[in-house]
């Protein structure tokens, strides 16, 4: 049976895929519409980042800019819904932002992956504005305690880190339960196991324990959404298929199906899952459907 996908996370020029070739690949995989996200971060943050950011993304600029989403969304308007997230401690970012969904028709305040807490109050100023502009928020969140240890030790290291670590998630989400946010990257889903504290890897393996913080904040906050894209959501519904089945059946309301490449490791975990048609359905467009206003 044929079913609908929508893929809530993709970027413009991202390992050699420009947006036709970004098109083939959801025509290979049976996507029918892509979240084209662009990644603003500003210079300075770009050049300590991972250093295979600058094979995998154009070189002509800084990371994905928002001109490559626009682009990709006036060629193929029927398969890309276009995301923007400009760096919420730039004064003029909530002026921007609301412009480019007045004139661009941008329709979600993602990917926001900068060098800050994502509770800072210039932040929340922007969550709030999404709330009314009716646009969800979608991070990459990347602050393992043992990243805060590293960088304790070197006058000189500076580690990659993005966001803060579930407190500052349940946070935001209490400060404003009027907006949807949608979480991804690994400092999130590492927190799906309750040791995960005493695990100081990015991609943690092996059997979900009790008491994972997200799965609390889930719980807690409507208002939370997950973004199963890249390895880090992979590995985090996959790594404990059992606990992957219990975790998409509570959380079917809230789970987005993305991929954040141009493979089917996503595709591939969900199928091995034995999920339900219902469930399956929400994970792989309802769910996206219903927090975006076309």
């Amino acid at each position: 049976m044929a079913r609908t996908i929508i893929d809530c996370h993709n970027h413009p020029n991202w390992h050699r895929h420009d947006v036709d070739a970004l098109v083939r690949n959801m025509d290979q995989h049976g996507i029918a519409k892509t979240w084209l996200l662009a990644w603003e971060i500003n210079a300075k943050e770009y050049e300590q980042a991972c250093p295979g950011y600058f094979r995998a993304m154009d070189p002509r600029g800084i990371a994905a800019p928002l001109d490559l989403v626009i682009d990709g969304v006036h060629r193929h308007p029927d398969r890309f819904i276009g995301g923007w997230a400009p760096d919420p401690r730039d004064r003029y970012a909530r002026a921007r932002f609301q412009a480019a969904v007045e004139i661009h028709h941008i329709r979600v305040y993602g990917e926001l992956k900068c060098r800050i807490r994502f509770d800072d109050p210039d932040a929340i100023a922007m969550y709030r504005l999404c709330a009314k502009l009716g646009t969800p928020v979608l991070f990459h969140l990347q602050c393992a305690p043992a990243a805060v240890e590293e960088q304790a030790k070197d006058i000189n290291s500076w580690v990659e880190w993005y966001g803060g670590d579930m407190r500052v998630v349940e946070t935001i989400c209490r400060l404003c339960p009027e907006t949807a946010f949608i979480g991804h990257g690994p400092g999130f889903w590492r927190e799906m196991s309750g040791d995960c504290d005493r695990d100081p890897s990015s991609y943690p393996k092996g059997p979900v324990t009790p008491g994972g913080r997200l799965i609390e904040v889930l719980r807690a906050c409507p208002n939370l959404y997950c973004d199963i894209s890249a390895g880090s959501g992979a590995n985090g519904i996959g790594r404990d298929p059992e606990n992957g089945r219990r975790f998409c059946e509570e959380f079917q309301d809230r789970i987005l199906f993305g991929r954040d490449y141009f493979d089917r490791q996503q595709l591939d975990v969900l199928d091995s899952l034995t999920l339900s048609e219902t469930v399956l359905e929400k994970i792989y467009h309802l769910n996206a459907e219903r927090l975006i206003r076309e």
